[in-house]
C-alpha cells in the first residue's frame, strides 16, 4: 500500500461497482459536522456550513463506471483584502469516468486516441480503479475544490447586497470610484 491510498477524502463514499443496478445507483452525500470541519481544513476555508453531493453512478461500456451529478456547498472564507469572513455558495457539476485497471480499454485508451477518449464526455480521461469499489465522494470533493474562489474579496459581496453596514461603505465607494474612472477613460 502506498501512503497516498490511505488518505481518504473526508466525504469518502465507496460504491461497489460489481453490484450496479441496471438503471444506475443514486448517491447522496450530506457531510456531517466532522466531515465539514475536515473539508474546511483540507481546503483552507474558515468553515464549510453545508456540503451536499447528488450523484448518479451508472455502468459505462463493459466494466467502466460513469459518475455524474452536482455538488452544492456553503462555505466561509476570509476576504483577502479586509480579512473579514465571506460566505460563498458553490454549485459545480460533477462528472467522471472510472475504468478497472486491468481492463483492455483502460490500458489501450491512454496510449492511442482510442474510441474510449472520443466517446467520453468532456476532455477528462478516465481514472483507473482497482478492486471492486470506487470512491465517488472523493470525486465530489475534487469538484468542490474547483468551485472555491482562491482570492475571495468582500467588495463584490458588498455591491450585491447593498449592505447598510457602515464599515463596507469606504470599500464600496472606492471600488465604484475605480469603476467610474475606468468608464471615463474608455
Amino acid at each position: 500500500m502506498h501512503h497516498e491510498e490511505q488518505i481518504k477524502s473526508p466525504v469518502s463514499f465507496d460504491v461497489h461497482v460489481n453490484r450496479m443496478p441496471q438503471k444506475g445507483l443514486p448517491v447522496v452525500i450530506e457531510a456531517n459536522e466532522k466531515q465539514r470541519a475536515a473539508l474546511a481544513e483540507a481546503h483552507g476555508l474558515d468553515s464549510v456550513k453545508r456540503f451536499r453531493a447528488e450523484l448518479m453512478v451508472t455502468a459505462w461500456k463493459r466494466n467502466g463506471v460513469k459518475v455524474a451529478g452536482q455538488v452544492e456547498a456553503d462555505i466561509v472564507q476570509t476576504c483577502v483584502v479586509t480579512l473579514e469572513p465571506i460566505e460563498n455558495h458553490i454549485s459545480e457539476d460533477v462528472s467522471g469516468l472510472f475504468l478497472p485497471e486491468d481492463s483492455k480499454l483502460g490500458r489501450e485508451g491512454f496510449e492511442t486516441a482510442g474510441e474510449i477518449l472520443l466517446s467520453a464526455d468532456g476532455p477528462d480521461s478516465p481514472e483507473l480503479f482497482s478492486g471492486d469499489t470506487i470512491d465517488v465522494g472523493a470525486l465530489a470533493e475534487e469538484f468542490f475544490g474547483l468551485g472555491i474562489d482562491p482570492y475571495p474579496r468582500k467588495t463584490s459581496a458588498a455591491l450585491q447586497q447593498k449592505s447598510d453596514e457602515a464599515p463596507d461603505e469606504p470599500v464600496e465607494s472606492e471600488f465604484q470610484r475605480k469603476l467610474k474612472s475606468l468608464i471615463d477613460k474608455s
